[in-house]
């Protein structure tokens, strides 16, 4: 899943983000959410989120929730 539709995006789960220095290079930050910044039911570029060592990105990939066994 991308991290466009806020209604995807929730806190606990693990996401990885490009932070405002990596958008040219498209480098990805791997974590997990804490906070969701965008007010709006999507963004064209990823909805924004804060991470839980406070690190602020946009949305690029959702991982699956791991099923536990």
């Amino acid at each position: 899943m991308n991290g466009k539709i806020r209604k995807d995006v929730k806190p606990g789960i693990e996401v990885d983000i490009v932070l405002k220095k990596d958008q040219r290079s498209g480098k990805l930050t791997t974590g997990i959410v804490k906070d969701l910044l965008t007010k709006s039911s999507s963004h064209p570029h990823g909805i924004k989120v804060r991470l839980e060592d406070g690190q602020v990105g946009r949305v690029k990939r959702i991982y699956e929730e791991k099923e536990e066994t």
